[in-house]
């Protein structure tokens, strides 16, 4: 191999502080010795690994490097602590959607982190857009809503999250109509995560035909965007687990609720055999399947 182990550590420690003199200070070594094992790195393979931007990122190459960098250092700490020399100060970083992280993956975190003692580094981004953290190295393990294995990746079915379309009654007073007349809710304000969040704008395709074009109000925490939708901001496509109770109270009325928004979650990690990632693996397969629907086939 190109690359020295003290290399391979360099470029993750880079990575993960963004800049040469954190690295170094992490390293407890100079920049200039990080530097200088950076570009030994690059002349091995002859191309650029990183951009010297700040933060620090890497090129295509270098997300090759670096994933390879991870999977090394994953490997060792495992030989370690299967020794029993392991200082248990590892970071296992996972990708995952932010409704996941609040219904049910935090748990499976905890699971884990109270079996092995590790150390969680959660990377919270969209399911459609997670798979780009597992390309680039930044992450071993991602929940994901693309069923399509990543290069050096593994990946498996973990069941549906099922979203239900509400509002507060008063709300559907005010926009609705009394009675409420769902097909009113695509000129209705509506509550969105972010720019890239989708679910609602499909809803509106599929059960009501056209494109909405009501108010948005962009609410980009998963709690925080239900909580919007119960203080009547707006509508919105809510987690099955985060609006059961208000449902069942009568402070959130369902909209469509023959038309759920489905969203098909899957589990994809790196294609290598280790203790916590297997341990993380099985702990997350049991909690979705406790919490998520059963993953209707095709």
């Amino acid at each position: 191999m190109p690359f020295q182990y003290e290399h391979l550590r360099t470029l993750t420690a880079l990575v993960d502080e963004g800049t040469f003199e954190a690295a170094a200070r992490h390293l407890h070594v100079t920049p200039s010795a990080v530097s200088q094992r950076v570009r030994a790195m690059e002349q091995a393979v002859g191309k650029v690994l990183v951009r010297r931007t700040t933060p620090v990122t890497t090129t295509p190459a270098g997300d090759v490097v670096l994933r390879h960098a991870r999977q090394v250092l994953v490997l060792d700490e495992d030989a370690l602590t299967e020794l029993g020399a392991g200082d248990g100060n590892r970071l296992l970083p996972v990708a995952v959607n932010a409704d996941s992280l609040s219904t049910w993956f935090l748990e499976a975190l905890a699971t884990v982190a109270e079996e092995l003692g590790e150390v969680f580094e959660v990377h919270r981004e969209d399911e459609e857009y997670t798979t780009s953290l597992l390309r680039s190295g930044t992450v071993m393990a991602a929940v994901t809503s693309t069923p399509e294995a990543v290069q050096g990746c593994t990946v498996e079915g973990l069941g549906t999250m099922r979203y239900l379309v509400v509002c507060t009654p008063g709300f559907a007073r005010r926009h609705l109509g009394d009675p409420a007349d769902p097909a009113l809710l695509a000129q209705a304000p509506m509550v969105t995560f972010d720019r890239r969040d989708d679910l609602q704008d499909r809803f509106v395709r599929r059960a009501l035909g056209g494109e909405p074009r009501g108010p948005r109000h962009y609410i980009p925490a998963s709690q925080d965007f239900a909580r919007a939708v119960h203080l009547g901001m707006g509508w919105g496509a809510v987690p099955e687990w985060q609006c059961r109770e208000a449902l069942a109270t009568g402070e959130l009325v369902p909209m469509a609720p023959d038309h759920p928004v489905d969203v098909r979650l899957y589990w994809q990690r790196w294609n290598l055999r280790s203790p916590a990632l297997d341990l993380l693996t099985d702990v997350v397969r049991r909690h979705a399947a406790a919490r998520l629907h059963p993953l209707a086939p095709g």
